[in-house]
């Protein structure tokens, strides 16, 4: 597996150079922004956390007399503001800098904000997959990688799969029709594991119920 910084140079959209004779693009998408700020950035939950913290400081700014302090709630939740603003920014850069491609030889993952870096995942170095379903239709797809390939979780972030620290996954996070392309990347397994006679009975089992093994890759 190679990581490239290109972006700027790129072949063509989300791959750091030409493709080889015989392999193409099959699909190519892009984390869907609100689904990854709920997901991945945990906005919604941060927003609760933040609430309740403004209740309860509304309770202890409260008065004998039922008189509240607004001011520092004001500014209290000014800030509270500005800091959902910028994960919301960040959830959408980084959507909009990803571009996950599926070839019919490997998965293609260009992400990154400022740093862009291009991971090339040959089919033949994926051990397994899963899928966890979304709203919406939205879905993430893990690969879990051979013991002997890793890839930085600092790295990955945040397309790798959650609480996977020592051995990431990465992920194709909220992706649109997460079903149809999980089924899509399952026929590309096989036919790339039947074009080199490979087996399809060492595959590793799901440590997660959250996520649906995609049938074949992981059982």
């Amino acid at each position: 597996m190679k990581a490239t910084h290109e972006h700027e140079w790129e072949a063509a959209p989300g791959l750091p150079s030409a493709l080889p004779k015989g392999e193409h693009v099959v699909w190519q998408g892009a984390p869907d922004w609100k689904r990854l700020a709920i997901h991945a950035f945990h906005v919604r939950k941060i927003a609760l956390y933040f609430g309740l913290m403004l209740a309860v400081q509304a309770i202890n700014l409260t008065a004998p007399e039922g008189l509240v302090s607004w001011k520092p709630l004001v500014v209290a939740a000014s800030l509270y503001a500005v800091a959902l603003a910028l994960l919301l920014g960040t959830a959408w850069l980084s959507a909009r800098s990803t571009l996950y491609t599926l070839t019919n030889k490997r998965v293609v993952m260009r992400i990154g904000i400022v740093l862009t870096l291009t991971f090339n995942l040959p089919y033949k170095r994926i051990a397994g997959a899963s899928l966890k379903a979304q709203g919406q239709g939205t879905g993430d797809i893990a690969l879990a990688l051979h013991p002997e390939d890793r890839i930085g979780w600092v790295h990955l972030w945040p397309h790798q799969r959650a609480w996977h620290v020592s051995h990431p996954q990465p992920t194709l996070r909220c992706v649109a029709n997460g079903q149809d392309v999980g089924s899509q990347l399952l026929a590309l397994w096989r036919a790339d594991r039947a074009n080199d006679h490979l087996q399809l009975g060492d595959a590793p089992t799901a440590s997660n119920p959250a996520h649906t093994p995609l049938h074949g890759i992981l059982a």
